[in-house]
C-alpha cells in the first residue's frame, strides 16, 4: 500500500486550478426571510437538550405568534352584538329576525302564539311567559305588535325585571302614538327610540338596500354606552343598505297619512271593485292589480290603526272624498254640456227654436 504522502508527492506541481462552475443560484437562506416566516418573540424560547455524547444535538423551539388582530376582531364583534327581545314574533317579526340573526345578534322572541318553531330555526329562544323573557336582561326590546295591541302588550310586561337603562324600540307603523304611549308607560331610566321600516316581508323580500327607515331618538341616555347601543342598533339596517332618515314622530305621521294611509285606501276601494285580470292587461292596469295585492294581504287592523291612530288619516279621507266629487262633479258637467248641444242646437251651429207649448 503507497503511504499517502508519497501518491501526494506524485502529483503536479502546483495544482491545477478547480473547474469553474457556473453560476447557481445561492441556496442559503436569508436571515431576512426567516425572520419573517419565524418569529421568534425575545424571552419566548427555551432549549432542549439530548444527553451529551456522540452527536449531542441541541434544538430551538419556536413558539406560536399570538393573533392579536384576530383576537381584537372577535372582541369588537363581541361588543356590537346585542341581545334583541322581540315583542310580538307573528310575520313581521320574523321578518326582522332572520336579519338580526343574519348579523350576529342574539334572538329572544316572545309571543302568545305558538312560533317556536320558527324561532328554532333561526337559532332563537322562544319565550310564552313574559316574565322569563325579561329575566334574559336584553340589551333592547323591540315592540313588534299590531297598533290595536301595542298599549295592552306593553302594559303586560315585567318592567322590574329589566335593566333600568334597557332601550325600547317600536317599529311601529304611526310614531305619535307609539311615542307617547311608551313616554307615558315606561319608567324614566328606559331609552326610547322610534322607528319605523317603510318596508316589509313583501316588498322587502329581496333586500333592504335603498328602502327607507325612519327613526325619532326620543329619549337616549347621556352615557356613552347607551347612545353606542342606539347607534348599534340602527347600524343594523344601515349594514343593509337602507336609507336612514331621521324625522320626527309628528313629521312622520303627516307624511305617512299621504304616502301609506292613501295607498292603502286606493287599494282596498279597488279591491271593492273585484278587478280581474284580462287578456288585454295594460301596465297602468297591472299596476293596479299588483296594488290590491299588496295592500289587501296586510291585516284590516293594520289599515284600521292607521286610520284610528294618526290624527292626519281622517282629515287625508274628508279630501279624498271632496277630491272624487270633484271629479264626479267634472265629469257630469261635461257630459250634460254635451246634450245640451246635441238638445238645443240644430246642425248648422244655429239655436233650435225651443217647442211652445199651445
Amino acid at each position: 500500500m503507497i503511504p499517502w504522502h508519497s501518491r501526494l508527492a506524485s502529483l503536479p506541481h502546483p495544482l491545477p486550478p478547480p473547474p469553474r462552475l457556473p453560476n447557481l443560484p445561492s441556496f442559503r437562506p436569508r436571515a431576512t426571510l426567516l425572520s419573517r416566516v419565524f418569529r421568534v418573540p425575545s424571552g419566548r424560547f427555551h432549549r432542549q437538550q439530548r444527553p451529551y455524547g456522540s452527536g449531542a444535538v441541541r434544538a430551538l423551539d419556536a413558539a406560536q405568534a399570538f393573533d392579536y388582530e384576530s383576537r381584537a376582531s372577535e372582541e369588537l364583534e363581541q361588543r356590537a352584538r346585542l341581545k334583541i327581545a322581540i315583542v310580538g314574533f307573528g310575520n313581521f317579526g320574523q321578518f326582522l329576525a332572520r336579519t338580526f340573526a343574519a348579523q350576529g345578534h342574539a334572538i329572544l322572541a316572545y309571543s302568545r302564539s305558538d312560533h317556536s318553531a320558527a324561532a328554532g330555526s333561526l337559532g332563537a329562544a322562544f319565550f310564552r311567559d313574559p316574565h322569563d323573557l325579561c329575566e334574559q336582561h336584553p340589551d333592547v326590546v323591540l315592540l313588534c305588535t299590531s297598533i290595536l295591541s301595542a298599549e295592552a302588550v306593553l302594559r303586560s310586561l315585567p318592567f322590574q325585571r329589566l335593566r333600568r337603562s334597557t332601550l325600547f324600540v317600536d317599529v311601529l307603523s304611526v310614531k305619535e302614538f307609539p311615542k307617547n304611549l311608551l313616554l307615558h308607560i315606561l319608567p324614566p331610566d328606559f331609552d326610547i327610540l322610534c322607528t319605523h321600516p317603510m318596508f316589509g316581508p313583501e316588498s322587502g323580500k329581496h333586500g333592504w338596500a335603498g328602502l327607507p327607515f325612519v327613526y325619532d331618538m326620543v329619549r337616549i341616555g347621556e352615557s356613552e354606552d347607551r347612545a353606542d347601543r342606539c347607534r348599534r342598533f340602527l347600524d343594523i339596517f344601515a349594514r343593509e343598505g337602507c336609507r336612514m332618515v331621521e324625522m320626527s314622530c309628528a313629521e312622520h305621521d303627516e307624511n305617512a297619512a299621504e304616502i301609506q294611509f292613501l295607498t292603502h285606501t286606493v287599494g282596498r276601494i279597488l279591491a271593492k271593485l273585484d278587478l280581474k285580470s284580462a287578456p288585454i292587461n295594460t301596465k297602468g292596469y297591472e299596476t293596479l292589480l299588483k296594488l290590491v295585492e299588496n295592500t289587501c294581504s296586510d291585516s284590516f287592523d293594520l289599515y284600521n290603526g292607521l286610520f284610528m291612530y294618526n290624527k292626519n288619516s281622517t282629515e287625508l279621507l274628508e279630501r279624498l272624498e271632496l277630491a272624487f266629487d270633484s271629479l264626479k262633479k267634472e265629469l257630469f258637467g261635461r257630459l250634460h254640456d254635451i246634450l245640451r248641444k246635441q238638445l238645443f242646437e240644430s246642425p248648422n251651429g244655429s239655436t233650435a227654436p225651443v217647442a211652445k207649448d199651445n
